[in-house]
């Protein structure tokens, strides 16, 4: 079976300044099995070459539909923006390994930390684990309350706690130093978003914690040929993996960041 669609867009909108979310449908979301995969993305004309990778935000199988939310940060993405529904993109994937489901036992709680615009993978494995009736917790971190976004679809399948870096909206400074202060309990940890963030996560959880981190990254061919988007593996050889293909989630201790 072939991974490349011609999606039809059923909805592409704006859900914070810069934010958007888009909404496509094709018979290839049957293939979507795993929270945390990834797409690659074809854009028409103004010489776009390379696909751009974006992660599945939700996964609507009965409806044939799914969701990414993506940052305007360049002119692929601003190209995307102005998408409108009842246009046709080209999508590849799913791609990737996304996040275990079957780490979690039963009763255990897990602790769900976002960053940014790497929330989104996060948003269907919430409402996995909620359905398999575990605790979620979700921590989601945002420079200011203007680009905070998410927060009430969280709540759906989980107690969610917002941090923002100016104090504007929820607690005042990053996702870490608002767990601790909670004093939050969990059994394992999912985590998406900035570098600095997930290396943090790990300093803090890596020794005594169970979990897995996304990585994001550019990934020119999706599916480990090219070695664009590799990342130092810990341990014995060999010492990178690609994110594309061994990933983008690893486990906590897997890489090094």
């Amino acid at each position: 079976m072939k991974l490349t669609e011609d999606m039809l867009v059923i909805k592409n909108q704006e859900l914070a300044p810069g934010i958007y979310e888009l909404v496509l449908r094709g018979e290839n979301v049957r293939l979507m099995k795993e929270a945390g995969q990834f797409v690659n993305v074809q854009l028409e004309g103004k010489g776009f070459i390379l696909r751009r990778p974006f992660s599945i935000c939700e996964i609507n199988s009965p409806e044939k539909e799914f969701k990414i939310i993506f940052r305007v940060q360049g002119e692929g993405t601003e190209h995307l923006a102005g998408i409108e529904a009842g246009e046709r993109l080209n999508i590849f994937g799913p791609l990737g390994k996304g996040f275990p489901e079957s780490a979690l036992a039963e009763g255990e709680t897990a602790l769900l930390i976002g960053g940014g615009i790497g929330t989104p993978p996060l948003y269907e494995l919430a409402r996995r684990l909620h359905d398999r009736g575990n605790r979620v917790i979700t921590v989601l971190g945002f420079q200011d309350r203007d680009g905070v976004f998410y927060e009430e679809e969280f709540s759906r399948y989980s107690e969610v706690h917002i941090a923002t870096m100016d104090g504007s909206y929820g607690y005042k400074g990053n996702v870490l130093e608002l767990i601790e202060d909670l004093g939050l309990d969990f059994d394992i940890l999912y985590a998406c978003g900035p570098m600095a963030m997930l290396k943090a996560i790990q300093e803090a959880y890596g020794k005594d914690k169970r979990g897995y981190i996304s990585l994001e990254e550019r990934m020119a061919c999706g599916i480990g040929a090219c070695y664009g988007c590799v990342c130092d593996k810990e341990g014995d050889s060999p010492y990178q993996k690609r994110v594309c293909k061994e990933g983008p989630v690893f486990g906590l201790n897997e890489v090094s960041i």
